[in-house]
């Protein structure tokens, strides 16, 4: 995919179609729940700094394209502050139609409604991915045969195919792993297909030490991935598991950076996305929407947060607001707007330093000054 552009071109391309689509299904979000609950969407932008295109629709609201594609944003009429309107904006002011006005769950839907769109977009597009290729499997088939091991010992080699074991059908590589784990020490009969020709091998799982257990181990590993016909009806659901499992797995790996450190290093922003994007976009369409689903995933994460500024910090200050029975003080709301525009600088400083350590310019400039 991109491949009809020159090399320099392909990665900013390719960035600016991820985030493009990002942003645009994230605030999407916003503007749709904004429009379900009544209030007035006074601006749709898609971008950051001068607009490049503007057009207004029938419902008055102005849609743009920036020129910086780092971002966008959805204006909703009276979002600001009731005590921070100027005479001009209290003039203008749409009767029923602010977002102040509404109901806490009101507002709370139109500021979830981002990041859901983001988690809809993710499993819509596995869904797709499900629909139209079918589902990847591991299949079983031997990728790599560590020296040594008990799958060497018996005489297995790399591309061997495991039909059978003691004459239970597998289908799949995670069905040989389930099996020789719960068989450690144990005698299996393997049926497997070798250059088209069926084979029985007898194999003794190894017996180790895990987790205060002992299990089976083969010494083996998959490296076939097949695709198995999906039908529609059932592309939705596996696109919403995998959604779950990319949102589960995306938890446990930041858990881990922040309970441990452990990871810290491999933490991106905007320049690992681009560099990323080009080069998932050479290998093709598919890749190319696959890595779109993952950050669609992280996007959401990152929104839900509870850092204000972020749409989980605007969600903090409404179960406040419900708690309380009054909104925050101003002030409280803004320091809590610093501080955590702050902490974004922060991240964002962070992560770049490590982009760039990454893209190899520290080792650049170490050479220029040897």
């Amino acid at each position: 995919m991109l491949d009809f552009l020159p090399e320099f071109l392909r990665t900013p391309v390719a960035f600016v179609i991820v985030l493009g689509v990002l942003v645009f299904i994230h605030e999407f979000g916003h503007y749709l729940a904004a429009r379900l609950v009544g209030v007035h969407v006074e601006a749709f932008s898609i971008g950051f700094g001068q607009a490049l295109y503007t057009w207004t629709d029938r419902k008055g609201t102005v849609w743009k394209l920036a020129w910086l594609p780092l971002g966008g944003y959805v204006k909703l009429h009276g979002q600001g502050r009731p005590e921070e309107l100027t005479d001009e904006e209290r003039a203008r002011r749409i009767p029923g139609r602010t977002f102040h006005e509404k109901a806490i769950w009101r507002r709370a839907v139109v500021i979830a409604a981002g990041p859901a769109a983001n988690f809809v977009l993710a499993a819509v597009l596995y869904a797709g991915l499900y629909g139209a290729l079918g589902q990847p499997v591991v299949a079983p088939v031997l990728g790599e045969v560590v020296a040594g091991s008990a799958a060497a010992s018996a005489g297995l080699k790399a591309g061997d195919r495991v039909l059978e074991i003691d004459g239970k059908k597998i289908a799949r590589f995670e069905d040989l792993q389930r099996v020789v784990v719960a068989n450690p020490g144990s005698r299996l009969q393997m049926q497997v297909r070798r250059d088209g020709a069926e084979l029985e091998v007898a194999v003794t799982p190894k017996p180790e030490q895990s987790g205060g257990r002992t299990i089976g181990l083969l010494g083996v590993r998959g490296s076939v991935t097949e695709f198995t016909p999906v039908p529609v009806w059932e592309a939705l659901p596996l696109g919403a598991t995998q959604t779950w499992d990319v949102t589960v797995k995306t938890l446990a790996g930041l858990w881990t950076i922040v309970t441990t450190s452990k990871g810290a290093d491999d933490l991106g922003g905007p320049l690992r996305i681009a560099q990323m994007s080009g080069q998932v976009a050479q290998h093709g369409f598919v890749s190319l929407v696959s890595f779109i689903a993952v950050l669609s995933v992280n996007l959401a994460l990152i929104n839900l947060f509870p850092i204000p500024i972020l749409d989980g910090g605007h969600l903090m200050f409404l179960l406040a607001e419900a708690i309380r029975g009054r909104p925050l003080p101003p002030r409280a709301q803004e320091y809590g707007l610093r501080a955590g525009f702050a902490l974004l600088i922060g991240l964002f400083v962070f992560a770049t330093w490590n982009d760039l350590g990454h893209l190899g310019l520290f080792r650049w400039v170490a050479g220029l000054v040897g």
